[in-house]
């Protein structure tokens, strides 16, 4: 709003300089032309030629001599009721010589005035040019500038207000979001870490058992040890991506090998879970990529695919290249998503199901992160049902 209003300022006060200097100008080519011809008038007599000088005076030009003492010598030429009426009171300024000035007569008559020194005889002419229509005209400009100033100003600071609500309203996001991802965060770390404590704690309850007793407390704390490595790394990803310290080491990636050399150990923990493994590769396609994020973007759709079927369900990965676009899609006939689920599954810590999640070592950071690795790369993903059950991922490269 301060910013708007300086450079309204500035433009009104050249605009209101310009429009003065304008309309003035030609009041005081009126004075300069009249100054030469009188001095031309005093230095030579007239002739015939002057006399018939088409350019005469400008009738609304004043003409006042003045004496070295201040006295006006023209009385009688410049009229009694304009003497009597105005100029009496009038007085002599010679610092303005030689300058056009503005000048007021009882706060009410505007005059371009000229004072020009007659060296020959020791006196003064002063030139006066009325301007009243000139100064009526920059009067109404100025009072309509001020007003369109006042209106804009206002304008600006409603402008300010509405564009600054908008701008916040990201930022507000964002932070309703921080909040919510801390709370989460703390959360899932604060789970395990329980878990940790009271199996420990169960353990110094017995202090002279064996190892071989106690095989389901150590079994389970290591297992939540693992899973709160992972959501730890999961988390540093994250926060590592949102500032943007990660940085892609991109090169000349073959797809068709990568997604061989991935899907190898997935294909043979399905087939010792009873589900099926389909792998479709469509010729050789190279991409420019970093090929560590290919691997962790595969691998998260991979595991999710296995933790979300169970025995005889098929799990697909195909490789293709639409019009020269490389897509990656990972399919299953799984349990699938709920329809109004299928956008949210890509925020942090979403899960459709909180306690199968945790049945299954999820965190709701895996996907949140696939996304971010599509992102970074400048593709896209998304999901849709599988028919007649189970899930399709979907990017594109």
């Amino acid at each position: 709003m301060i910013s708007f209003t300086i450079i309204f300022t500035l433009f009104s006060i050249i605009i209101i300089s310009q429009v003065r200097l304008t309309l003035y100008s030609n009041a005081d080519r009126e004075l300069q032309t009249f100054t030469e011809r009188f001095e031309q008038f005093a230095n030579d007599p007239p002739n015939e030629e002057f006399e018939r000088d088409p350019r005469g005076p400008n009738p609304r030009i004043i003409v006042i001599h003045w004496s070295e003492d201040g006295e006006i010598l023209n009385e009688s030429e410049i009229g009694t009721t304009l003497y009597e009426n105005y100029l009496s009171r009038y007085t002599l300024d010679t610092s303005t010589l030689d300058d056009i000035t503005n000048l007021v007569i009882d706060d009410t008559y505007y005059f371009r005035s000229l004072l020009v020194e007659d060296t020959s005889v020791g006196s003064y002419t002063q030139l006066l040019i009325n301007t009243d229509a000139e100064q009526g005209i920059l009067d109404n400009f100025t009072r309509l500038i001020t007003w369109f100033a006042v209106i804009f100003i206002l304008l600006s600071i409603l402008a300010s207000y509405v564009l600054s609500k908008r701008m916040m309203q990201p930022i507000i996001r964002s932070w309703n979001k921080q909040a919510e991802f801390v709370e989460n965060a703390s959360h899932e770390l604060r789970t395990p870490l329980t878990i940790i404590q009271n199996k420990l704690e169960l353990l110094l309850t017995k202090p002279d058992a064996r190892i071989t007793e106690q095989l389901e407390p150590i079994a389970l704390s290591l297992s939540e040890t693992r899973r709160l490595s992972k959501l730890t790394s999961d988390l540093l990803t994250l926060a590592r991506a949102d500032s943007a310290e990660t940085q892609l080491n991109t090169q000349l990636v073959d797809l068709s090998h990568l997604l061989l050399e991935v899907c190898a150990p997935y294909e043979e923990i399905a087939l010792s879970q009873d589900k099926v493994f389909l792998l479709t590769v469509n010729g050789k396609i190279h991409v420019s990529a970093d090929p560590v994020r290919l691997h962790q973007l595969i691998v998260i759709l991979l595991d999710n695919a296995l933790k979300y079927t169970k025995s005889g369900d098929t799990i697909s990965v195909m490789l293709t290249n639409r019009d020269y676009t490389p897509t990656i899609s990972v399919s299953d006939t799984g349990i699938g998503i709920q329809d109004g689920h299928q956008e949210q599954i890509f925020e942090r810590f979403y899960r459709e199901d909180t306690a199968r999640a945790r049945d299954t070592g999820g965190t709701g950071l895996g996907l949140s992160i696939a996304k971010w690795i599509v992102d970074a790369h400048s593709g896209t993903i998304h999901v849709e049902a599988n028919q007649p059950s189970g899930s399709i991922f979907t990017i594109t490269l």
